[in-house]
């Protein structure tokens, strides 16, 4: 099938681990400096992720951090990927939205998620069991507000990109459902988002989706792997440690374990591959879905700066040219759904 035009960019988390810790100002403008430059090498699209009370400090305003980067860029796409929307007031949402697409004269893409950390929901004093239904309502509403000229200012976009961030089919038939765009990269979504899209009355021609490819690229994945390694550890950890409701403590994984996870083709989680392997990967999916942005974690946990650099100028320059990619991103179609 022929898709839309793809945007190729960078998630960011903005970490700040213990064992690599810098001060939180560096890191800050460390991660800017990273936006900067991806938008020079010709990156399509940045998105920043949300997250609450980790230990190494998570990004947790994400919009405030796609206001930053406005102000820095010109072309770039700003995205959410995603936004908890279930910790906030919509209007609170759709405001700030608005505002940064003004600042970025039409630049922003709004995804939102249920969310799965118990301690973050009891924090904003929020029933996780009802984590789905909560990021659905906020999906409505964020719709009248940004498409339906609730807002003064209004946003620059007649209609506003609006995603979900939901995995399985029954997340992605609740995505079609709602009209809005699915980041969940995975083909075998596709019939489930169809068959939403026809059941809530939107045109199933009009489907897009993206997300987040796990995947470090390298041209020596294995020395790569090895420098990468505690920090995936660390990355994971965390993850697992958000689940946890009884107490205990996740315990790191095993060095070379992690390194044979990062190295194995068949590895659910991230790979460290050559741009080879991402682009008949990549291109195979773009074939399958209606595929509007591909984004890769502009670092792991604090990994090395130079590794950084490698994985940013492969993304932008080879595996951008074997996927036939334009540097420069598409334009925004506001008669597709998002």
């Amino acid at each position: 099938m022929t898709g839309p035009a793809t945007t190729l960019g960078l998630l960011f988390d903005v970490r700040n681990p213990a064992a690599w810790q810098q001060p939180w100002g560096e890191v800050i403008g460390s991660a800017l400096d990273q936006v900067v430059e991806a938008e020079r090498l010709g990156a399509g699209s940045i998105w920043a992720t949300e997250h609450h009370n980790f230990e190494d400090g998570y990004l947790s305003q994400p919009l405030t951090f796609l206001a930053s980067a406005a102000a820095r860029t010109t072309r770039i796409r700003l995205g959410t990927g995603v936004l908890l929307a279930s910790m906030r007031h919509p209007r609170h949402i759709s405001e700030q939205a608005a505002l940064i697409d003004q600042i970025s004269g039409g630049r922003l893409e709004l995804g939102v998620g249920a969310g799965y950390a118990a301690e973050e929901f009891e924090l904003f004093g929020r029933d996780l069991s009802k984590r789905m239904t909560l990021a659905d309502a906020k999906i409505r509403e964020l719709k009248a507000d940004l498409w339906d000229g609730a807002l003064n200012p209004p946003p620059t976009q007649e209609r506003l990109p609006l995603w979900l961030g939901y995995q399985g089919p029954q997340g992605a038939k609740r995505a079609g459902r709602l009209g809005v765009g699915l980041l969940a990269p995975n083909a075998a979504l596709l019939p489930s988002y169809l068959e939403g899209l026809s059941e809530g009355g939107h045109d199933p021609a009009l489907a897009a989706m993206g997300g987040m490819i796990p995947m470090v690229l390298a041209t020596d994945p294995e020395r790569t792997a090895q420098i990468i390694a505690p920090h995936y550890a660390h990355q994971t950890r965390t993850y697992a440690q958000a689940r946890v409701t009884d107490g205990s403590v996740v315990a790191a994984q095993d060095h070379d374990e992690v390194v044979k996870q990062l190295l194995d083709p068949t590895s659910r989680g991230l790979r460290v591959v050559e741009v080879a392997t991402a682009a008949a990967e990549l291109g195979a999916l773009r074939a399958a879905a209606p595929i509007r942005h591909l984004y890769f974690w502009a670092s792991v946990a604090a990994m090395p700066q130079s590794v950084v650099a490698e994985h940013m100028s492969l993304i932008f320059g080879p595996l951008a040219e074997q996927l036939g990619i334009s540097s420069q991103g598409p334009v925004p179609d506001q008669a597709r759904l998002p």
